[in-house]
């Protein structure tokens, strides 16, 4: 093939693949460098050894990648750090700058806590506790701006924003030591709290469009379980001028409901904030010992195990393809994976997660991994470009992580970017 019909093909075939690519798939990788530093081994699903996880998650098909902040997490309860709680701004560089250098657009989760943030807690970070609500506002905004310039000094410029974590009763309510009764707290539809929220939200919004004017940002919820709530809380938002361009949806169906339940909250998104996109960001399915007390259990239809859990993640896929405003599908601590470490001296977490993708027994890569790029809808080919291998300077590995002098014939990974080489 001549250089002429070689880089017209190539042309033809990125152009194909940028209009697919406003899908994303990927997940939650926060704790990727813990597990990588206490010794976890990861197989693919033939029990070959990866070498490289992001290497291994691009050849899989997926384009994105989400990190979790928290303000000092160096002030959680050792219970806390125990569930996984360490990513503090270095940290998060680090990983940030790994992720972007892979090819992979980046989201940033800001917990604006010291520890989790969730419905059922939203922590003032401790240095934070003593402010007035007007100096939180001045606070939130500083923070979110330093920390962005911070990560785009650092090469980990963030393409989605989340300006707070399951926020849908609000954030910032109290220091984590105060009585629940003074609580903070904010109600979808209700007045209390409601303008000092929206404030909050402006503040962190408006730091992120001065530092990360193409970043998207997020307002991210988890009441798909009730529908109604979700619209007052996206209605609340329209109707205070929040700036946001993305719908964040958890959606754990045990705790969350059916995909029919899903559904109906899509739905109701789609049609009465037509102008906002949606993403799945933070969803998950057990593989192995789901919980006795889950709100949902579906294991009748989606048994606990490696097929009950990839059964699972294809019939969410091929739901969500019918909502064409949903964007993106994150899975939660997709990397989690205590296989090959002391579990005395160099365990990561306290407990096993058993809805991630890979096997703490086994270290090997669970089916539902390779459905995720399903949800884009190509092979997560969404760079082809030709360099001259005169560059001694690139970095060629192959789908497997293997790294090489040249390319080969068929797909490279060339400086984190998928290649094809004819």
């Amino acid at each position: 093939m001549t250089m002429k019909k070689l880089l017209l093909t190539m042309i033809v075939m990125a152009m194909a693949v940028v209009a697919n690519a406003q899908r994303y798939a990927g997940g939650d990788i926060s704790l990727l460098t813990k597990y990588e530093e206490h010794g976890a081994m990861y197989y693919d699903h033939s029990g070959n050894a990866i070498t490289d996880l992001l290497t291994f998650f691009k050849s899989e098909g997926m384009n994105a990648m989400r990190v979790r902040l928290f303000v000092d997490p160096s002030k959680a309860t050792s219970s806390e750090k125990g569930e996984g709680v360490c990513q503090d701004l270095d940290y998060v560089k680090a990983l940030g700058k790994r992720i972007k250098d892979a090819g992979f657009k980046l989201m940033l989760d800001f917990h604006y806590s010291d520890s989790w943030a969730d419905p059922a807690k939203q922590y003032t970070p401790d240095a934070w506790v003593s402010l007035t609500d007007t100096q939180l506002q001045d606070k939130i905004y500083e923070y979110t701006k330093d920390a962005l310039q911070q990560m785009v000094a650092y090469g980990a410029t963030p393409d989605f924003i989340q300006t707070g974590n399951e926020i849908s009763y609000g954030m910032l309510w109290a220091g984590r030591s105060a009585s629940s009764s003074t609580w903070k707290k904010y109600y979808a539809g209700q007045s209390t709290n409601a303008s000092r929220f929206f404030s909050l939200l402006k503040k962190a919004g408006e730091a992120c469009r001065e530092v990360c004017p193409s970043a998207k940002i997020i307002l991210h919820t988890e009441r798909v379980a009730n529908v109604n709530y979700l619209n007052a809380f996206y209605n609340d938002m329209k109707t205070a001028g929040v700036d946001y361009d993305i719908i964040g949806l958890s959606y754990y169906p045990y705790w969350h409901g059916n995909l029919t339940q899903l559904e109906s909250a899509l739905t109701a998104m789609e049609t009465n904030f037509a102008d906002k996109d949606i993403m799945i960001v933070e969803v998950g399915y057990y593989h192995d010992w789901q919980p006795s007390d889950v709100a949902t259990d579906l294991s009748a239809t989606y048994p606990i195990n490696d097929a009950g859990q990839k059964a699972f993640t294809d019939d969410l896929i091929a739901k969500l393809l019918t909502h064409p405003k949903v964007k993106g599908l994150f899975w939660w601590w997709m990397e989690a994976n205590e296989y090959g470490l002391d579990w005395s001296t160099q365990r990561v977490t306290d407990n096993w997660y058993n809805a991630g993708l890979f096997d703490n027994q086994t270290g090997k890569a669970f089916s539902a991994l390779s459905s995720l790029k399903d949800f884009i809808g190509t092979s997560g080919i969404d760079d082809i470009t030709y360099q001259p291998m005169s560059d001694t300077q690139s970095r060629i590995y192959s789908l497997s992580g293997q790294q090489l002098s040249a390319p080969r014939r068929g797909v490279n990974i060339i400086n984190g970017k998928k290649v094809i080489w004819k």
